[in-house]
């Protein structure tokens, strides 16, 4: 039997990103067999979006507390002003507030960046027939969460689309006896295009139909 050879597509979009792998195999004669396996990564909370925010808030929080430490000790501890002009009550207690706020909501973003919640990957497989779907989340009984199933019960691939002020664009995988899988994670939305050529896709590589258009 031939070596597998795989065919890297790339599927651009900031909910499912990443790769889309999929391995291919050689008939005696030359010709391509059928796509064996699917692999798709799954950006979670490593994105580009949520280290500009982690980093600004830190930068932000960081300032109003030294103003507000500055402002009690009369020791100067900023470079671009002098926080020690400020009156401790109300001005600089209030400045330190903010800024122990900030440093807590920027520890929290800068660790959910660093536990990549949401980041996976959905894995199809049709020689041993089997379905994995993988997702990092929160540390704790939850920490990794896998679901498994079996190609031959998938009944169909959903797109779900919502517009608005907070629109949702979502591939999800109808499974008998299961309800709905997600298969792209809730966060910035993939576009219309991107969206409907993944699951267009999967709906071919598992042979079932494609709802929702």
């Amino acid at each position: 039997m031939a070596d597998l050879n795989r065919e890297e597509l790339t599927v651009q979009g900031s909910s499912m990103t990443a790769s889309t792998t999929i391995n291919k195999g050689d008939s005696p004669n030359g010709d391509r067999k059928p796509a064996s396996t699917l692999h798709q990564n799954v950006l979670g909370s490593r994105r580009f979006s949520n280290y500009w925010w982690a980093t600004i808030v830190t930068l932000g929080a960081t300032g109003f507390f030294l103003a507000g430490i500055s402002s009690y000790t009369k020791v100067n501890f900023l470079i671009v002003t002098d926080a020690t002009q400020l009156i401790f009550v109300p001005q600089g207690l209030v400045m330190g507030l903010y800024g122990t706020v900030g440093l807590l909501l920027a520890s929290y973003l800068w660790l959910v960046v660093l536990w990549d919640v949401g980041g996976g990957y959905n894995d199809f497989n049709q020689e041993t027939g089997g379905i994995k779907i993988f997702r990092w989340g929160f540390p704790g009984k939850n920490r990794r969460i896998e679901i498994d199933s079996y190609t031959q019960d998938v009944q169909c691939v959903r797109i779900d689309i919502k517009e608005g002020l907070n629109p949702r664009r979502a591939l999800y995988l109808r499974v008998k006896g299961r309800r709905d899988i997600p298969l792209t994670r809730v966060g910035q939305p993939l576009s219309l295009a991107d969206l409907e050529t993944t699951g267009a896709e999967l709906a071919r590589f598992l042979g079932v139909p494609l709802e929702g258009l």
